[in-house]
């Protein structure tokens, strides 16, 4: 079985490299896998890297004719069983339209759980045998507006336990990021976009301050709101923005607690790393999250948009080390035990099967 990947993100986010884990797991069980990707994007480098194929071309927007005749052109040269897309920017628009003109199937996974434009959204699915969800909060939100139950599938995401325990000496971490030895430190993971909340939470940090003096904010993560988002921080160099780091899971394990104020998400790979870091978690109980995040077990969820209560959760697993050790560790097993690669390559592979088996009457190995 051959299967050709596409991913439009330009950046190594959650779904990237998402991408990335699926296809190292299907090349171990001998299946081909080709990525198609941006020219110079970070997914590009990684996926060679890692000993992947990939093509590359100049990605453009929802309607790039030229994206279309360049998927079009490899389909044929290469000849894959099925195409794979992996993400919105466009591709879940144009992928769709090469797959149909290059007649082979193709599968499109979704991990936002905020609707679609109704007419297009509902028009772009028709090009897709299945379409799979991360989350149930995503399949819900696609049932929700008319994509037939039969068409979709639940993969959650994945992560390798392994590769989140912090190789980094504590000593390192506090030196790279300034941390005085008796501080406490509580992070965000995300992108610097609206819907990951940064704004809400940074209302909620005087009222943590307040009661937490000694506790430091490193925000991980790039996008288009990081100027405004700085300008909003003035207490008195507590607020540190540490840019999108490809390190991170080096010393994930060394946060004392992480934040996650979402207002939408599918899922949240950066949970999945914290937790398998032994990292406790608050966040907002949106979309995906408590499907990753159990109240009380693993973390301290509250509902969306309060910060107050945001605040309170922080404040308390700030004051409480054996609080957060205790979710920590549960956290930790329950990623090993339910959101490992295995389960995810395994899914989707047998998904690839049944399609392939739909189309033509036999599934390809």
């Amino acid at each position: 079985m051959h299967v050709l990947h596409l991913e439009t993100g330009r950046h190594l986010y959650g779904g990237p490299r998402q991408v990335i884990e699926l296809m190292r797991g299907l090349e171990a069980r001998g299946v081909h896998s080709t990525l198609a990707c941006p020219t110079g994007s970070a997914i590009a480098t990684a996926a060679a890297a890692a000993g992947l194929t990939v093509v590359t071309h100049e990605l453009g927007g929802d309607l790039d004719v030229a994206s279309v005749s360049f998927l079009v052109a490899e389909v044929r040269r290469l000849k894959p069983d099925l195409l794979h897309v992996h993400s919105r920017r466009g591709a879940d628009i144009f992928g769709g339209l090469a797959a149909a003109v290059a007649h082979i199937p193709a599968v499109l996974t979704r991990r936002v759980d905020n609707p679609d434009t109704p007419l297009i959204g509902n028009l772009k699915y028709l090009a897709y045998e299945r379409i799979v969800a991360i989350s149930s909060a995503v399949r819900t939100q696609l049932e929700a507006q008319g994509v037939p139950a039969a068409k979709l599938a639940t993969i959650r995401s994945s992560v390798t336990a392994a590769d989140c325990v912090p190789v980094w000496p504590r000593e390192k971490f506090l030196a790279e990021f300034g941390i005085e030895p008796g501080q406490r430190t509580v992070a965000i993971v995300a992108q610097l976009i609206p819907r990951k909340g940064h704004a809400l939470f940074l209302k909620a940090w005087p009222l943590i301050r307040a009661q937490c003096p000694d506790a430091r904010l490193l925000i991980f993560g790039s996008g288009p709101l990081e100027a405004e988002l700085k300008s909003r921080t003035g207490w008195g160099g507590t607020t540190s923005f540490c840019g999108l780091r490809a390190d991170l899971r080096e010393f994930l394990g060394h946060l004392d607690l992480l934040v996650h104020p979402a207002l939408h998400e599918g899922l949240g790979v950066s949970l999945l790393e914290a937790q398998a870091a032994g990292v406790a978690i608050v966040a907002f109980a949106a979309g995906g999250v408590p499907e990753v995040v159990v109240d009380g077990e693993t973390g301290l969820l509250v509902p969306a948009g309060d910060t107050a209560a945001l605040a309170a959760a922080v404040i308390r697993l700030l004051g409480d080390p054996n609080l957060r050790q205790q979710l920590g560790a549960a956290g930790r097993n329950r990623v090993q035990s339910r959101f490992g690669p295995l389960q995810m390559v395994d899914s989707y592979l047998a998904l690839y099967r049944q399609v392939l088996a739909a189309r033509s009457g036999v599934a390809k190995a």
